[in-house]
Parts: structure tokens; C-alpha cells; sequence
């Protein structure tokens, strides 16, 4: 029997007729910052859908903070066990999610997801070749989402196919359950967090630029010379430069920070800081959303000062534009690797992560773009951000 479908589509793909009755829904998403902020297209048009519905994320703890700290479509957020695709452990070899600890959580965690008797459970997580049964323990009345062909089916499927814009992906997977695309609403940090950061604004400089130097994958960051490079000429233009990042991170960013004063002259040494490990997800959704510019590689705090309405400079590798980029030029700017190969052994790089394996190397593939070019961006859009804001 084929969907029913009662509009041609909703923007992305085809709109199917809405489940009934609907008060409950799950979300599984794994992943970090950026894999939550890819769905909220889809999750504000849900919400907008079934406004009588809760919905609840099975997520990570980062999501859980990032809801805590914003007002967005979701109403909670449900910590995943350890399950091998899904929500990995430790990646030591070893521990996938399938020791009798792991596999004894999981049960415990089904009874419960299947004591709140969700009406709709979405798979937004991937191809599906770990994450549809999963879901399917769940017990929902209606399942939704996308699928491989070696991937067990749901009620309603979308073929999955690795190159395409994930907030598109997951808005025509809402759109499976007749849910209409809408405009989403900017993400908005709670008024404490915004309290937290007033004392990081400089009010003598014209302008702040919140730049973040790290990246999960290092193959997308930029080299922190570079970025260095990037925070000097800002702060000789007159721009406060702010970087940020997670404990992880400290290390770069302070690298990042003593390189760039020393390239810039006295009076804008103080121009340029690291609060890198300073700041909790709240604080720097308050930062982000008070910047002028959002300057970074692709990583989940550019993604979120996206969903916040700033302005970004976004430096990509091409396979990541696809899948991650912005779709606006006239608030935000991609400067693009079209690098596909591995700069060290040669290995097709376009295929990583899907039909071939890692070549082992980490070398960046991000290199090639300019730092002048990358500061231009910045400045233009100052400019058109300082308007926007009456500033």
C-alpha cells in the first residue's frame, strides 16, 4: 500500500498525511552540538504541526544542556544508553555498546521509553543501519525516518543518501508525518545566560567577533596560524576577538590567542582573549547571539550562532557544504576546499566515513583558503550585522 499523500510537498520533499491523535513524540539524535542544531527546521515544523504534542529528544548530554539553556521546539531530553551506532562508548576498541553493563542499560532504558507510549517516534540519526532497530524497541504507535537499503524498514522511510544538506534532510523527513515546512524561529539563550556575558563585551571596540579554532574531525579545521592571522587583522580593524571553545580546546585557543597578539600593535593586544573552557552551553549561546560575527571552521558552535541569527564565516571542505553549509550568502559566507584527496597518501577523501574506509591521516584539508580573504568575509558582514542591529 502506498503513503498517502495529500499535498505535492512541503518545500523539500513529499507531505504525507498527518498521524492522528498525536500527543507524544521521540526524537532519536545522537551525536554532538551541530547534529541537534541540524534538526530544529524540522523539530519547530513538527511542534507547529502537532502544537498539542511534547517533544522529547533521545539525545546526549550536550543536547540535554543546549535545551536547558534556550528556548527551542523541545520539551526534554532522554539520555541514551551506550549502543553500538547509536550512542558509541568509549572508542577504545573494546566497548561498542555491546558489554552485558551496556546491553543491561539499554533494556532498562526501552522499558522505560515504552511506559511513555510515544505516538510518533522520528529517526533522525543517520542511515539507519543501527539506529532503526533501535527505534523500533521504542514501541511507538508510528515510526518515521530514514533508511539504507541494508537498513530494517520503518512505517514511513526516506531513502537515505549521504550528500545532502542535513536540515533539509530532516524536514523532509518531518514531512513524512504531513508536517508542513515553516519558518523557523532564531534559537534564544535564557536571560541569565545573557547576564553571564556582559562583562566579556568590550564597548570601546566597534565590534565583536567570536571566533572558534577547534573541530571534532581535525581534517576541518583551518591551521590555528591562520586563525591567528584572522584575529590580528580584526582587532587591528577595531573588532574585540573572542575565542571560544570547550576544555578540550583550551590549549588551541590560548595558542591561537598568543599568536595573534603577537602580530598586532599595543593598543589592540587586549583586543584579543581566549575564554576558551570559561563558558557553560548557555553562556556561549548569550555570547554568540550578542556577536557581530561568528567566525569558525565547521563545528557545532558555528552551527549554533547560525540558529541564533548571527552572521558567520564559515571555513569549509567541500563534501562538508553539502551536507552542513548555509544555504544564504547575505549572512553568511563559505570560503571552500575543493580538495578531495588526502594531501599525504592520495586516498579519495570523498568517500570517507560512507563507502571506504579512513587512510589513517589527519592531515587538514582546509589549508588552501587565505586568510585575507577569510578577514574580508568577516568585515563585510560586520558591516551588514551592525546595520541589521542599528549599531
Amino acid at each position: 500500500m502506498e503513503d498517502p499523500i495529500t499535498t505535492p510537498s512541503n518545500g523539500v520533499g513529499p507531505l504525507l498525511e498527518k498521524f492522528s491523535g498525536v500527543r507524544r513524540i521521540a526524537v532519536l539524535r545522537g551525536g554532538g552540538l551541530g547534529d541537534l542544531i541540524y534538526t530544529y527546521p524540522a523539530l519547530n515544523a513538527v511542534k507547529n504541526a502537532y502544537p498539542d504534542a511534547t517533544i522529547s529528544v533521545l539525545g546526549t548530554p550536550v543536547h540535554a544542556a543546549v535545551v536547558a539553556a534556550t528556548e527551542g521546539p523541545v520539551d526534554d531530553v532522554e539520555m541514551l544508553p551506550v549502543a553500538r551506532g547509536v550512542h558509541d562508548g568509549p572508542r577504545n576498541g573494546e566497548r561498542f555498546g555491546d558489554d552485558a553493563a551496556d546491553v543491561a542499560a539499554q533494556e532498562a532504558f526501552f522499558e522505560a521509553m515504552r511506559a511513555r507510549e510515544f505516538d510518533v517516534a522520528f529517526q533522525m540519526h543517520g542511515g539507519g543501519r543501527f539506529s532503526n532497530p533501535f527505534l523500533l524497541r521504542l514501541g511507538a504507535r508510528h515510526t518515521v525516518g530514514t533508511r539504507t537499503r541494508d537498513a530494517k524498514p520503518l512505517e514511513r522511510n526516506l531513502d537515505y543518501v549521504y550528500y545532502q544538506n542535513e536540515s533539509d534532510r530532516w524536514l523532509e523527513v518531518a514531512g513524512l508525518a504531513g508536517v508542513p515546512g515553516v519558518i523557523s524561529p532564531p534559537v534564544r539563550p535564557k536571560a541569565e545566560h545573557q547576564q553571564n556575558i556582559v562583562g566579556l563585551r568590550d564597548p570601546q571596540r566597534s565590534s565583536l567577533v567570536v571566533l572558534h579554532p577547534g573541530a571534532t574531525d581535525p581534517r576541518r579545521r583551518w591551521p590555528a596560524s591562520y586563525f591567528a592571522g584572522a584575529a590580528a587583522g580584526l582587532a587591528t580593524e577595531g573588532a574585540q576577538v573572542l575565542i571560544v571553545g570547550d576544555r578540550s580546546e583550551k590549549a588551541l585557543a590560548q595558542e591561537v590567542a598568543e599568536l595573534a597578539i603577537r602580530q598586532v600593535p599595543a593598543a589592540d593586544q587586549n583586543a584579543v582573549r581566549s575564554v576558551a573552557g570559561e563558558l557553560d552551553i548557555g553562556d556561549l549561546a548569550a555570547l554568540l547571539a550578542d556577536a557581530s560575527v561568528m567566525l569558525a571552521s565547521d563545528s557545532g558552535p558555528r552551527h549554533l550562532a547560525q540558529a541564533l541569527g548571527t552572521p558567520t564565516v564559515g571555513i569549509f571542505w567541500v563534501g562538508n557544504v553539502l551536507n552542513a553549509g548555509p544555504r544564504g550568502r547575505s549572512l553568511h559566507r563559505i570560503r571552500m576546499s575543493w580538495v578531495t584527496h588526502c594531501p599525504r597518501c592520495g586516498a579519495d577523501v570523498t568517500q570517507v566515513g560512507w563507502t571506504a574506509p579512513h587512510c589513517g591521516h589527519d592531515d587538514t584539508l582546509i589549508e588552501g583558503i587565505a586568510v585575507a580573504d577569510v578577514v574580508q568575509d568577516v568585515l563585510d558582514l560586520t558591516a551588514t550585522s551592525l546595520l541589521l542591529r542599528g549599531r
